[in-house]
């Protein structure tokens, strides 16, 4: 089993997903990139969740604007989720943060900071919960 999954929403969330892959990288954590947008095929990112979360400890999911991504994640599996607000619109984030901070009950999230500081952050989090579990 790996440790970590970051999937993104667009190949132009990459440059912001970075820092987060080379820090797993540097803390020797396992793990793989994906791009699945929950807008624009939301039944790809279905079936790819169905056949490869129970690969993986962790999911980051790191979305702006509306950032359904992360609660998308967490509705379609069972791993916990850590979602990253990206800095992104005329809002430059914000509206990110509260998409994913204000989930119905049942569809948990946890929740970093907008941008590289969250990005980074959820990959100390991912370890702190890897470590928890054994």
């Amino acid at each position: 089993m790996k440790d970590i999954l970051f999937i993104i929403g667009s190949e132009s969330d990459r440059e912001a997903a970075a820092p987060g892959l080379a820090l797993m990288k540097e803390k020797g954590l396992e793990g793989d990139l994906a791009v699945y947008s929950a807008h624009r095929n939301l039944p790809a990112l279905s079936d790819f969740l169905k056949e490869n979360s129970g690969a993986y400890r962790v999911i980051i999911a790191a979305a702006g604007l509306s950032a359904a991504l992360p609660g998308i994640v967490a509705s379609l599996c069972a791993n916990p989720v850590i979602g990253v607000p990206l800095v992104s619109g005329p809002l430059a984030g914000i509206d990110a943060l509260l998409s994913i901070l204000q989930l119905p009950k049942g569809v948990p999230v946890a929740t970093m900071g907008i941008g590289g500081q969250g990005v980074l952050n959820a990959v100390h989090l991912a370890e702190r919960i890897i470590k928890a579990a054994g």
